[in-house]
């Protein structure tokens, strides 16, 4: 099932300004629709995450970009406990991720 339909089908209930910021990055990265859709959501986390981190402490506008992070995380799950047997190596590879992002913006 193509990304962007998969993603439809579950986020019908979230609010609005969600799907739009979702929708949007998604809109801009086609490249992530030949992606395993739970790898395309970690992407869509980490971009979305690197926002958080660059945005100025008082910028109110990071809130939706993290709200949205932390949404494709727990899609990204959602689509990888689909497939059998990928949930654990999902669940490493996500942390491996996450650590590097920290590292990297704890060296800027």
């Amino acid at each position: 099932m193509p990304l962007r339909r998969w993603l439809d089908s579950r986020s019908e209930e979230a609010p609005t300004a969600l799907q739009a910021r979702i929708g949007l990055l998604l809109y801009s990265h086609p490249e992530w629709e030949k992606l395993p859709i739970p790898e395309a959501l970690l992407a869509a986390s980490e971009e979305l995450m690197a926002e958080v981190l660059a945005a100025d402490e008082k910028d109110r506008r990071a809130a939706l970009d993290l709200l949205a992070a932390d949404a494709c995380v727990t899609y990204a799950f959602e689509a990888a406990a689909e497939m059998p047997g990928s949930i654990v190596a999902m669940a490493e590879k996500s942390m491996q991720r996450i650590a590097g992002m920290v590292q990297r913006a704890g060296s800027e």
